[in-house]
């Protein structure tokens, strides 16, 4: 100690006092003994943590002055959670630079809570944040497949015949491509393509909630055992934000609802994650590719100026809402009540929304409008958002009404022949076609009338029922009774393709999605009928020895084969024109809401489902 060193040229102090040896031992003795008491004292005193950090590892005096100080901190632990006060399902799902004043009340003060007691412990001893699937089940008012009391035998005989239909495009995919994302039955392979960010088996988590519904148990067996098995997502590629939401989360979500079966839930949690860093953007705006395995995200090559675009980015809502219910982490659905906000805030011309958006200032890029593809599926979850919110989401269903009313007063239109179509809008000048993709919005108009007031709901059945007609009109007028990619009223042709590039079909579902609609909301039977047109076209035209496969050209009776089958064909098309010929209650709309992709998520799930495990 530097008290007791001997300093040059004097004696040592207990010496100059004249101390003998014997002495000396004993005024060291004491001395020592007084100095560890002293130093002792400052540990012992009620908060001596200033005095420990001048002793103690920096590691030791945090643990050890946390509990010093959560008395005081508790009153703002609402600001200061720490990742041990966070539920943590799955891993990063809640961490606290995600929490904003934009998370939905409900879900942040859940996050947020904290104990109040004066000494907070150790460790975060609360139970792990559970869904309650059970009591989800018991919300139901309808069995998920229906009570089938006594049914037309044609109507039931036309059903199985969609369902074998069904079983014979999953027996070729498994037999020929399973683990591809898609099946050509031509040449009996696989084709992985390049949307999916390295993702495969995207047949396989499209066709589950189909197989489910069609109760073909054994194939969803397989099915399922190739997502617990096979199903990687650690993967490092160039994946559409878009598709990848609406095909592989969407199909994953419906099916954890259906079943209650936790892999799916888990695997649709988990990519969920891998997909928030396409909305590192200046706006929030997300962009539309990410890579899966870095986070980096990018606009298209071909979106104008970078731009995002409105069909993409809105089509977000349905499936983000139901990650944050499931993992109890509001970083989903903030970040789709962001895109909200930019939309509201940016003017919209005539009141229509633009296809091209830029993530970086927020400002529409193009003023092209589409109904069809670019645009289709924002207005679709607009409506459907209320819907979901057992209508409680008046900012979604306000949005729809202004939109649908600026689309009929400056798109929809009527041909000469009397056909009522939805035209796009370039800039003010009309382009008079509609795409196969825009047929949806038959099916969506009807959905949105019965919800409408009562002096516009027959008007918009009306329209719905119209635009249906002139879908259904695109398809009888070709050979082989199916639809164009595209079709056009001007230079005196209506309702069909006049180019040789938009004269193809690839199993697309948007035709008989209204169909479905129709006749649940108003069980006119020409829908049915409409609908089993399609099946026999279908089997004629596309139907071949392994599977089935979309046209080059529809208005030939020898259509070439394109060698494809699409996913959607076993997850939209097979399953609307199987609910078609199904009794109401069987994925009852009073339940659920279709994504874009026909997977079924359900209605009212923010009052009944989120709990903390006892």
């Amino acid at each position: 100690m530097v008290l007791l060193r001997k300093l040059p040229g004097m004696p040592g102090w207990p010496a100059a006092l004249g101390l003998r040896l014997p002495q000396k031992f004993l005024f060291l003795l004491f001395l020592s003994g007084l100095l560890t008491l002293c130093f002792g004292a400052l540990f012992l005193l009620p908060d001596s943590s200033r005095f420990k950090r001048l002793f103690l590892p920096r590691r030791a005096t945090a643990s050890t002055s946390s509990s010093s100080s959560a008395s005081s901190s508790s009153a703002a632990s609402s600001s200061s959670t720490r990742d041990t006060d966070l539920p943590r399902s799955p891993p990063a799902a809640a961490e606290p630079r995600h929490a904003s004043p934009a998370a939905p009340r409900r879900l942040r003060e859940k996050l947020r809570a904290a104990p109040a007691t004066g000494a907070a412990p150790a460790r975060d001893t609360r139970a792990p944040f559970r869904f309650d699937y059970e009591r989800f089940r018991r919300s139901l008012r309808h069995p998920v497949r229906g009570r089938r009391p006594g049914e037309d035998p044609e109507t039931r005989a036309r059903r199985m015949k969609i369902k074998e239909m069904m079983k014979f495009a999953w027996d070729n995919y498994k037999l020929y491509a399973l683990g591809k994302n898609e099946l050509r039955p031509l040449t009996k392979n696989g084709h992985i393509g390049n949307m999916f960010g390295g993702l495969r088996g995207a047949t396989v988590v499209d066709a589950l909630d189909t197989l489910y519904i069609m109760e073909l148990e054994e194939e969803f067996q397989e099915a399922k055992k190739w997502v617990e098995k096979s199903f990687d997502l650690n993967v490092n590629g160039e994946a559409s934000l878009f598709e990848v939401n609406i095909r592989y989360v969407g199909g994953l979500l419906a099916t954890y609802y259906l079943t209650g079966e936790e892999v799916f839930k888990s695997k649709a949690l988990e990519l969920g994650e891998k997909l928030l860093p396409a909305f590192n953007t200046p706006t929030g705006i997300p962009r539309g590719v990410i890579n899966l395995g870095s986070g980096m995200s990018w606009s298209w090559g071909w979106a104008s100026a970078g731009s995002s675009i409105l069909a993409e980015f809105g089509t977000l809502h349905l499936e983000f809402l139901h990650l944050s219910e499931l993992s109890g982490n509001p970083v989903f659905a903030e970040k789709v009540m962001n895109i909200r906000k930019v939309l509201n805030r940016v003017e919209k011309p005539q009141g229509l929304y633009p296809n091209f958006l830029s993530p970086v200032t927020g400002n529409w890029v193009q003023h092209h409008v589409s109904i069809g593809g670019l645009g289709d599926s924002f207005y679709e979850y607009l409506i459907k958002s209320w819907l979901m919110s057992d209508k409680k989401d008046s900012e979604a269903k306000k949005m729809y009404d202004d939109a649908l009313e600026a689309i009929e007063k400056h798109l929809v239109k009527k041909s000469a022949g009397g056909l009522t179509y939805i035209a796009e809008w370039r800039g003010g000048v009309l382009d008079h076609k509609m795409g196969h993709l825009a047929c949806f919005s038959g099916g969506m108009i009807a959905l949105g009338a019965e919800h409408a007031g009562e002096e516009r709901k027959q008007h918009y059945m009306d329209l719905a029922a119209e635009i249906t007609t002139t879908c259904h009109e695109s398809y009888a007028r070709s050979d082989t009774k199916l639809g164009p990619e595209a079709f056009r009223f001007d230079a005196g042709t209506e309702a069909m393709a006049t180019r040789l590039s938009e004269r193809y079909y690839i199993l697309r579902p948007e035709v008989v999605e209204s169909y479905m609609y129709m006749w649940r909301l108003t069980h006119d039977p020409k829908y049915r009928q409409w609908g089993w047109e399609v099946v026999k076209a279908l089997e004629k035209h596309c139907r071949v020895e392994a599977g089935f496969s979309g046209i080059r050209d529809v208005y030939t009776t020898t259509p070439a084969h394109d060698n494809m089958q699409q996913s959607f064909f076993l997850a939209e098309t097979l399953k609307y024109l199987y609910l078609l010929f199904c009794e109401d209650d069987v994925l009852s709309l009073d339940d659920w809401v279709f994504n874009t992709e026909a997977h079924p998520l359900p209605v009212n799930h923010t009052n009944f489902k989120a709990s903390v495990q006892q």
